[in-house]
Order: structure tokens, then C-alpha cells, then sequence
């Protein structure tokens, strides 16, 4: 991961993405983006249509000096709620537009993530949403001390 490009890539992927809350499935898709960033273990953005999840819009709006603003979203499953749990751009910056209205969810927030049926952890830190899969090494941003990277 600290090959991974800054400005930050995006890629497609066909690896099993799944997301739950409630004991359910509120997410899961093979048609996938990953954006790929330096210190920063991927984030997955999902086809809106594979978000079967209510997302209650928040007032939270967050800035990516390359993707633009993010809209936050409240994740609700039945009686679940994770609250800002996902985000979303509806219109990215130029070199970003294939990730408007995509969804990516933090895991840390919800009950679990799975990439192709394993188990992964969430970037350290409350800010960031990364997926660690055994095949990303650290240390990544979010940990003590990585403020300044």
C-alpha cells in the first residue's frame, strides 16, 4: 500500500463485496470500484443499485482535495442504524466521475465486511474508511501518530 499512487487510483474489481448490519446484508456487489491511495488501505465504493440499505442523508459533508465533497448517509437495516457510516459523491472532481453515486461504507460502523467471504478491519482512526485484507501491509494512515502524513 504505500506503492499506491497519490493523486489515488481507481480500478474496478470483481472480488465479492459485502457489507452487514443487523445481521443482515445491506450491501454486496462483484462490480466494485477500489480506490487505491498512498498509506491508505483501499476503499470500495458499490454500485448504488447493490445497496439494498436505506441511506437517511446527514448534514455531514466531508472534502477530498482529489474526489471533491462527500455526502454522509446514516446506514439503517430494519431497526440497525450505524450512523454516518457511508458516503458518496454525487459529482467527483474530473478524473473521479465513475464514482458518482457509488456507495462506501466505513467498517468500523457497521457490523461487519467482507472481501470474497473474508473478514477484514477497518482503517484505524475515526476519519478514514479503508478495507484491510490480509494482502495490505501497514502501517496506514489513521494509526497514533500518522496525523501528518
Amino acid at each position: 500500500m504505500w506503492d499506491y499512487p497519490r493523486p489515488p487510483r481507481v480500478e474496478p474489481t470483481s472480488r465479492y463485496l459485502q457489507v452487514i448490519l443487523g445481521g443482515q446484508t445491506v450491501a454486496e456487489s462483484r462490480g466494485g470500484l477500489r480506490v487505491l491511495e498512498t498509506s491508505g488501505p483501499p476503499c470500495y465504493y458499490f454500485p448504488r443499485e447493490d445497496v439494498v440499505a436505506e441511506l437517511a442523508p446527514t448534514h455531514r459533508v466531508t472534502v477530498c482535495e482529489w474526489k471533491g465533497l462527500a455526502r454522509h448517509f446514516d446506514v439503517v437495516a430494519g431497526a440497525a442504524v450505524a450512523r454516518r457510516a457511508a458516503w458518496s459523491y454525487a459529482r467527483p472532481k474530473a478524473g473521479y466521475e465513475e464514482l458518482a453515486g457509488r456507495v462506501a461504507f466505513y467498517p468500523k460502523r457497521v457490523e461487519a465486511c467482507f472481501v470474497d467471504g473474508e473478514l477484514i478491519l477497518p482503517q484505524p482512526g475515526d476519519y478514514y474508511g479503508g478495507w484491510i485484507t490480509p494482502d495490505v501491509i501497514g502501517p496506514f494512515k489513521g494509526d497514533p501518530g500518522s496525523e501528518g502524513w
